[in-house]
């Protein structure tokens, strides 16, 4: 495996839906635009609209979370500090999708003080495409403090940041190890898994790392109190591409333990 396997991840349209969901957020002005069929003329109309104020702006927003175009960064910018937490969660989604470098520093700020969790959540999601060294104690810290929805997304990005770079690698396996172990929300323990078996391989020659995640997995698979996270645990396993592992998965199948 040369590259983290989904290094380049589009916005799932329910990322935005689920926040929607909230009290504070509850009023969609996204609902009332029309898809296009021709994205020249939506990334055309969606470029416009950002130039414009109030609810008008949400209709850009919308088109560069699901489209790219780096015409659009200059005028994303600037919607990160806006009041409206609906417009700087918009805005960070988007620029996680159409990432640029100088959206990093205030994606990080953004992920360690905004007061929505909302927004905190987009900026580790979108951070995920921000594969910078800086970018990997933040995620740490969102792992282990905030809320789940955030923590989720922190377990996830922190695979796509650090797969490349074997320290780090092995930084970040060792934070999810404890939350495999400790997170009360079985989504983030989930997640936790899912990254791990990728990290795996990133980890290189630290092979106590490595034999931990193979250790940790096979626990979470016999003894996760949620099925949902042993039976995750078990997929985590089956990607892993070692033929050790693979044998004693097959040890672990023919005693009959496999959830």
């Amino acid at each position: 495996m040369s590259d983290s396997p989904h290094h380049a991840r589009d916005l799932d349209p329910m990322l935005l839906e689920e926040c929607l969901e909230a009290d504070d957020l509850a009023v969609d002005p996204l609902d009332a635009v029309d898809d296009s069929p021709d994205p020249s003329e939506e990334i055309r109309d969606g470029l416009a609209a950002l130039t414009t104020e109030g609810d008008a702006v949400m209709q850009g927003l919308r088109v560069f979370c699901e489209h790219r175009d780096p015409r659009a960064v200059p005028l994303l910018l600037p919607l990160l500090e806006s009041l409206c937490p609906l417009k700087r969660m918009s805005a960070v989604y988007a620029l996680g999708l159409n990432s640029a470098p100088e959206a990093l520093g205030t994606l990080l700020r953004l992920l360690r003080d905004d007061s929505n969790g909302y927004v905190r959540k987009a900026a580790a999601w979108s951070l995920a495409s921000y594969a910078e060294p800086s970018v990997v104690e933040p995620l740490i810290e969102a792992l282990t403090t905030d809320v789940a929805a955030v923590r989720l997304w922190a377990a996830s990005s922190l695979l796509d940041v650090t797969f490349n770079r074997q320290p780090d690698a092995v930084r970040a396996s060792s934070v999810l190890l404890k939350a495999l172990h400790v997170d009360c929300d079985p989504v983030v323990r989930s997640n936790c898994a899912w990254s791990l078996s990728r990290l795996h391989e990133a980890c290189g020659d630290a092979e106590e790392v490595k034999e931990a995640i193979v250790r940790a997995l096979l626990v979470a698979m016999r003894e996760d109190p949620d099925s949902g996270v042993a039976n995750d645990a078990l997929t985590a396993l089956k990607q892993i591409d070692d033929p050790e592992v693979t044998a004693r998965l097959g040890a672990v199948e023919g005693d009959g333990l496999l959830p």
